[in-house]
């Protein structure tokens, strides 16, 4: 069973109420739920503490599941949701940004195609093609090995090219950006959101490496998608510009 779960708070304190906020009138989470709809997952549920969230989500209706307010990530809060539905162990959950009104259905497909059965948490990568986003430690970067394995995540560019100039970089090798979505076998997942902070995970800002340190392995798949996410209001202005993207057609 592959199951998409849709974490969201009201309470951000860069963007209070944003999974409510109207885009070319529905709103961000309705955009967002409808579009992982589209992908091959047998179901797709809102995990939520706020009742505006929860009451809304009905109101179009989504499926939607109450969690409590003292989660740190929204991995934790997709965990919880996971167990009050009582899911096989090799159930895969996709952790779906709720702050990405055009997230591609193909991407979602892309990221559960990566489950054989040795599979214990898959994420996306994308080809970095200009030195803004290689050098942005806010785009985490991820180098990777021959199966296409995560094996070290960073704010930095990685890996580091010995004698090549920074601005030759590009032309030299190949760097990849990490695409925030993941999926976990649900027996994988359980296991993860127990674990303790790790040394790597404080120093770099970046809960997957946490998963590393504990031996947990990262299957990692190319998508060539763009993605859009709002983390402002200043986002949102400028999303509201866009009336078709990939994947995604808004109303005009």
């Amino acid at each position: 069973m592959k199951i998409g779960i849709i974490p969201a708070r009201y309470a951000s304190s860069r963007f209070p109420g944003k999974p409510l906020v109207d885009i070319h009138g529905k709103s961000m989470i309705q955009r967002v739920y409808e579009q992982c709809m589209k992908a091959d997952l047998d179901r797709v549920i809102v995990a939520t503490d706020d009742k505006r969230i929860y009451e809304h989500v009905k109101s179009f209706g989504g499926e939607v599941v109450n969690t409590a307010d003292t989660h740190i990530s929204g991995t934790d809060r997709i965990a919880e949701a996971a167990q009050k539905l009582k899911l096989e162990e090799d159930a895969i959950v996709v952790n779906i940004q709720g702050d990405e009104p055009f997230i591609d259905p193909n991407d979602i497909n892309l990221l559960t195609d990566c489950f054989g059965k040795h599979t214990q948490i898959a994420t996306l990568v994308k080809k970095i093609k200009d030195e803004k986003t290689l050098h942005n430690p806010n785009s985490p970067k991820v180098v990777l090995g021959n199966q296409q394995q995560a094996l070290y995540f960073s704010r930095q560019a990685i890996p580091f090219l010995k004698e090549i100039k920074p601005e030759e970089w590009l032309s030299k090798a190949s760097f990849y950006q990490h695409i925030g979505i993941y999926a976990f076998r649900y027996e994988s997942l359980k296991k993860v959101t127990q674990l303790p902070s790790s040394v790597l995970e404080k120093s770099e800002g970046l809960e997957q490496l946490r998963w590393l340190e504990n031996g947990f392995q990262i299957q990692t798949a190319e998508t060539k998608s763009e993605c859009i996410a709002v983390d402002s209001p200043e986002d949102l202005n400028r999303i509201r510009q866009v009336r078709r993207h990939p994947g995604c057609a808004f109303a005009a």
